[in-house]
């Protein structure tokens, strides 16, 4: 490949054997994917998240009283590889230290046995205090601490189990709350009403950690104008802390009950709750907490479910790391996407396995979605091997567009894939807001109200429309035909033009951010025939081309959630490159410069196997506002979704598959137009 000089030490890939490139690389990478195809048809990569994750279940088992043998030495050294040299641990590459995990991480390691002399226990020590130590600490950390003895339980926020008995109208009925926090919220109200504490031996106690002794409690890290919402939460809080204490309440033991139930209805079949390991691990405690042993069936499947799928072990075997969450069907569906962009036939072995394996996975039982659409006929996928109370509104829409391009050749399994095709249309159509687009999981999940709680200090409560999924739904609608005259077609674009920058990029509420969310948008916006020249479409190219690094890539950091002055900026990365590439080839920028250096950024750093590296996070699980969606105004310091850089309430990923079929679709579809 010849290559000339681009200033600023960049480099620029000619015409000249770029189709040569362009078509090696692209088969190296179509090599890896057939070779990593597992043989029922899917494929599965690490979902990276931060070691909250480790410790916790560490917390979980030794607070079970569940032996694990050696696993519990492998997750604990899985912790001490991830410590940072400052002695903090971080919510994602590149951070800086972050104090509730670092609080966690240090527990969990004495309580698997590390002594607090050890130099990296005194490194995170010192890193701790010097941040403000337990008390600055969020709430779950502090509720971890109480199961241990090691924090007040009157520092903790009152969540009684009366909720579960509240009509689906009411405001604070568990329903109004996404379905993470909801699955997350029912244990919990057993958890802070029955006050469980198991204290470890006085040589696993953390009270060091105390800058000024452990005599002294908060119940949140924010104050609030006694007159103002969460000032009346905070009043709401006391009044119900002073009703547990009331020696009679009749509903109360029908209250646990409910939500006991609720728990053991709503566990899936591979142990897990929701999908992902909070909603997990408390479901656990809630359920020890009102004596189910550890043979009984509920907690044997989910402490066996751990076992299973959900912990990696490092390459040495040394270390086991327990993943958060679980993406195969998110990673299926993305793969089939760039094989199939990058020339793949689409009668081709692979892709009809993975479309068959796809085709089984569809849920047909109505989950919570339907508590407030029970009309709809239950359809779409999960995220992961199982969830079938939360089906995925986003990897449903891309499935159905794979699923519609891939042939199964075989005519009852053709029926099968266009039944399951029409149903998940139908749910997909029957889930859009009132506001034109559409959530994760849930419909008008908008109560923003409940993120005013003081539980709520770390996450997101709420599960509102976002731009990136109403992308994916409408470029879903494109591939099968429709016109942006259809009704639902025509509503979600009023929404996706509402909710625009005034700059032009788009907020990635599901990928890292602003690179995400355009990059989800345009190819979109094409799909449906849209004019890619109006200028509402060019100022998004603009921002995009405005953002592109000296290295011909694009990136962007995590900490743009917290400042806005980081958007689009960040090191380049294969993901994020691919995503800017992708949308400039929808808005019509394929023969630009910008383009090919992009597409020369991705050809050099291919690595012989056809994978990139790629350490940065460029997933989010949760930007850490409270509400889910793009604040008006970043929180004032002080406030309780007010983070810096480190992104303590919010919840990064690094999907380990995006550095590789990501590049795949920019790598084919600019083939395609050589």
């Amino acid at each position: 490949m010849r290559r000339q000089d681009h200033g600023e030490g960049a480099e620029t890939v000619t015409h000249e054997g770029l189709w040569e490139c362009v078509q090696r690389a692209v088969r190296r990478t179509q090599a890896y994917f057939f070779g990593a195809q597992h043989a029922d048809g899917y494929w599965w990569g690490e979902l990276e998240s931060n070691p909250t994750m480790e410790a916790e279940y560490i917390m979980l088992t030794r607070f079970l009283g569940s032996d694990e043998g050696d696993r519990i030495p492998r997750v604990a050294e899985d912790i001490r590889r991830r410590q940072s040299p400052d002695g903090s641990w971080r919510m994602y590459h590149g951070a800086p230290g972050d104090l509730s995990t670092s609080i966690e991480c240090y527990l969990a390691l004495k309580l698997a046995g590390d002594h607090q002399s050890a130099p990296h226990m005194a490194r995170a020590r010192a890193f701790i205090v010097a941040a403000g130590g337990i008390p600055k600490a969020r709430v779950f950390t502090k509720i971890w601490l109480a199961l241990f003895g090691q924090w007040d339980w009157k520092g903790t926020p009152a969540m009684p189990p009366d909720l579960l008995l509240l009509p689906r109208w009411a405001p604070l009925n568990i329903y109004r709350f996404a379905s993470w926090a909801r699955a997350t919220i029912v244990p919990m109200t057993i958890i802070l009403t029955l006050h469980p504490t198991r204290p470890p031996p006085v040589d696993h106690w953390v009270l060091e950690l105390y800058p000024d002794g452990p005599v002294s409690f908060t119940l949140s890290r924010w104050k609030a104008n006694p007159f103002s919402l969460r000032g009346g939460f905070l009043l709401l809080d006391r009044l119900i802390r002073l009703s547990l204490g009331l020696p009679f309440m009749p509903s109360r033991a029908r209250a646990i009950m409910a939500a006991m139930h609720w728990i053991i209805d709503h566990q899936e079949a591979d142990g897990s709750w929701a999908g992902i390991q909070p909603p997990w691990v408390y479901s656990l405690v809630a359920l020890s907490a009102l004596g189910l042993p550890l043979d009984h069936p509920v907690v044997a499947r989910g402490l066996e479910g751990f076992r299973q799928h959900w912990s990696l072990p490092s390459a040495d075997g040394h270390a086991l790391r327990v993943q958060a969450c679980l993406s195969p069907v998110w990673d299926t569906c993305l793969a089939m996407r760039g094989l199939l962009d990058a020339g793949v036939p689409a009668d081709h072995p692979a892709l009809q396995r993975a479309a068959s394996w796809l085709v089984d996975k569809e849920i047909r039982v109505a989950g919570d979605w339907a508590v407030y659409r029970p009309h709809l006929e239950p359809s779409g996928w999960p995220f992961e091997f199982a969830n079938d109370h939360y089906p995925d509104i986003d990897d449903s829409a891309v499935i159905v567009g794979v699923l519609r391009d891939t042939p199964l050749g075989d005519q009852e399994r053709e029926r099968a894939k266009a039944e399951a095709i029409t149903r998940a249309v139908s749910w997909l159509t029957g889930m859009q807001c009132t506001s034109g687009g559409w959530a994760a999981f849930d419909w008008n999940n908008t109560s923003r109200e409940l993120a005013k709680i003081p539980f709520a200090d770390f996450g997101e409560l709420l599960d509102p429309p976002s731009a990136d999924v109403t992308a994916h739904v409408l470029e879903m609608y494109g591939k099968l035909g429709c016109s942006p005259d259809h009704p639902a077609v025509r509503r979600g674009l009023a929404f996706l033009w509402e909710q625009q920058e005034h700059d032009g990029p788009w907020f990635g509420r599901w990928g890292v951010n602003y690179i995400y969310g355009t990059g989800a948008v345009l190819p979109a916006l094409r799909a449906l025939g849209i004019d890619m020249a109006q200028p509402r479409v060019r100022r998004a190219v603009d921002w995009l081309l405005a953002h592109q690094n000296p290295d011909g890539g694009w990136g962007e950091t995590c900490a743009s959630y917290a400042d806005p002055r980081f958007r689009g900026r960040g090191e380049s990365t294969p993901s994020q490159t691919s995503w800017a590439l992708i949308a400039l080839m929808a808005a019509g920028e394929r023969e630009s410069d910008a383009v090919r250096r992009g597409i020369a950024f991705l050809i050099e750093r291919q690595r012989e196997d056809g994978t990139w590296d790629e350490p940065q996070f460029t997933g989010c699980g949760f930007p850490g506002y409270g509400p889910g969606d793009r604040p008006d105004r970043y929180e004032s310091p002080g406030g309780p979704h007010e983070q810096g850089p480190e992104l303590g309430a919010a919840f990064m990923i690094n999907y380990a598959l995006y550095r590789n079929y990501f590049p795949l679709w920019a790598l084919g579809r600019y083939a395609r137009g050589l």
